[in-house]
């Protein structure tokens, strides 16, 4: 805009006085002006909004979590460490530093949430038929140790979109985040293929920059890695795993990775199309590899077992998971003192503690032990201990309830039907009370923050599962805010 046009007429006669002076003094030697610039605010910079810190409550008288007593019908070995039950000052504090997002992300508004939102019910079991769930009073929910929970995200996407599911992450106050590192993606063409392992470790970097600690597991061999092309599986050569991480490990993702799960529900045959036998020692065979490179890596990165998929016998396409993880204890797992057992206790449509049941339950997915989440951790506790892991630690690294409540289509399974968006929450928080108050488990990973990105959010059963749900209106679950309630919205200290 000109000069003139800025400046008011009453002003004009002014102007000329100044001007005349300074070409009077223009020929004198002037001090040098230092000019001072304060920076204004981005207006697109996203405002982190004070989540509510609770006082602690008085946590529920825990019932139906047994004192176990091992069982001794499996042969003895040995075992792992224990960490402590409270937080643990060796992990990273974390300072929120605000979302790592893309600058013109706004994040949604949201309803307020009290401290009363959800019920969070003990459950009893029905003598002589399954378990019920009583009407929950609402209590108020439990502080709960954030150092020990985590959440699953989808890394598949775009830098921008996994920073907005790490933003999210974030809100949520958990202190760890589980990837899954599909090596099919990341390798396509080859061992030397490394585009898409470029993205991969921005987004590490990404993830670790709010403070996250980070657990990776690692699945799905590339097609050149295998002689069987269906489905997915592991490598033909064991040593082709232990290259590929190292490999990874070597890069920015190796500073900021804390865990690595070596692979995911080897005991469903979709998982491990392949030349290696379809069992648990099959399994130790590429768990030893990977053990080995990890190690040579570093002495101190957490080394976690597969998960495996809880499925009773006589399941087409794959084997019990009780009897798997005995044929793991069988083929010499219990020789690793520096790891830590990976499990994945689901409990369908029964809440978490209620207890398995009477054969043929009136309502389907209740009348077996795998369908429900504490006799599940039970039963493995069981066989480590009677296998000589006294002292071994697992981590719950998948666990959730899916609920189809408010998605405009058919359930993919009938049991979802079972859970309402309240149960999700209740039961999820529930879960993590019981583990944090059993001194053999340790962390324990949430099954899953946004995998609707990856699915079709109408048909797939991960959408069930996911507590950011593009399918629903709002898309954030009750669950997703009630987690900041139960770690005080951040991942300091209680």
């Amino acid at each position: 805009m000109p000069l003139m046009r800025m400046i008011k007429h009453s002003q004009f006669s002014a102007i000329l006085v100044i001007v005349g002076m300074m070409l009077l003094f223009g020929c004198t030697t002037q001090e040098p002006i230092v000019i001072v610039v304060t920076p204004t605010l981005d207006p697109n910079a996203i405002t982190a909004t004070a989540v509510p810190t609770l006082a602690p409550t008085q946590t529920p008288t825990e019932t139906g979590v047994p004192t176990l007593s091992p069982t001794p019908t499996i042969p003895t070995e040995t075992n792992t460490p224990a960490p402590s039950n409270t937080p643990d000052p060796s992990m990273p504090t974390a300072t929120f530093r605000g979302p790592v997002t893309d600058p013109n992300y706004v994040l949604p508004t949201l309803p307020p949430v009290t401290t009363t939102l959800v019920p969070i019910p003990t459950i009893t079991p029905t003598p002589g038929g399954p378990t019920e769930t009583p009407g929950p009073s609402p209590t108020p929910v439990p502080r709960l140790d954030y150092s020990r929970m985590g959440l699953q995200i989808y890394s598949q996407s775009e830098q921008v979109d996994f920073e907005v599911a790490i933003s999210l992450a974030q809100e949520t106050g958990v202190g760890w985040i589980k990837v899954q590192v599909n090596w099919a993606f990341l390798q396509p063409n080859g061992p030397q293929d490394t585009e898409r392992l470029q993205l991969f470790e921005r987004q590490m970097e990404s993830a670790a920059r709010p403070g996250f600690n980070i657990l990776l597991s690692v699945a799905k061999a590339p097609a050149w890695a295998r002689s069987n092309q269906t489905e997915d599986g592991p490598p033909d050569n064991p040593q082709l795993l232990a290259d590929f991480l190292t490999l990874i490990l070597n890069t920015k993702v190796g500073e900021v990775t804390d865990a690595i799960e070596v692979w995911n529900e080897p005991n469903l045959i979709r998982e491990w199309r392949g030349s290696l036998p379809f069992s648990g020692g099959g399994y130790m065979q590429l768990f030893d590899a990977a053990h080995d490179a990890i190690r040579a890596y570093s002495p101190t990165l957490t080394i976690v077992t597969a998960g495996l998929a809880p499925v009773g016998p006589n399941v087409p396409g794959a084997v019990d998971d009780r009897a798997f993880f005995q044929q793991m204890y069988n083929a010499g797992l219990a020789q690793y003192a520096d790891i830590v057992i990976g499990v994945h206790p689901y409990g369908w449509g029964n809440a978490p503690d209620a207890r398995c049941c009477t054969p043929g339950g009136d309502r389907g997915w209740d009348e077996d032990p795998r369908f429900f989440f504490l006799d599940t951790i039970e039963a493995y506790h069981n066989i480590m201990v009677a296998s000589g892991d006294i002292d071994a630690k697992m981590w719950l690294t998948e666990f959730g309830w899916a609920t189809w409540e408010g998605i405009p289509a058919a359930a993919p399974e009938t049991w979802m039907t079972y859970n309402s968006a309240q149960n999700q929450a209740s039961y999820a928080i529930r879960a993590f009370e019981i583990g944090q108050s059993l001194p053999y488990v340790g962390l324990m990973f949430l099954w899953n923050l946004n995998f609707t990105e990856g699915a079709d959010p109408l048909r797939d059963e991960v959408t069930g599962y996911a507590i950011i749900n593009t399918a629903v209106t709002p898309r954030e679950r009750p669950l997703f805010r009630i987690l900041s309630l139960a770690t005080g919205g951040s991942r300091q200290a209680p």
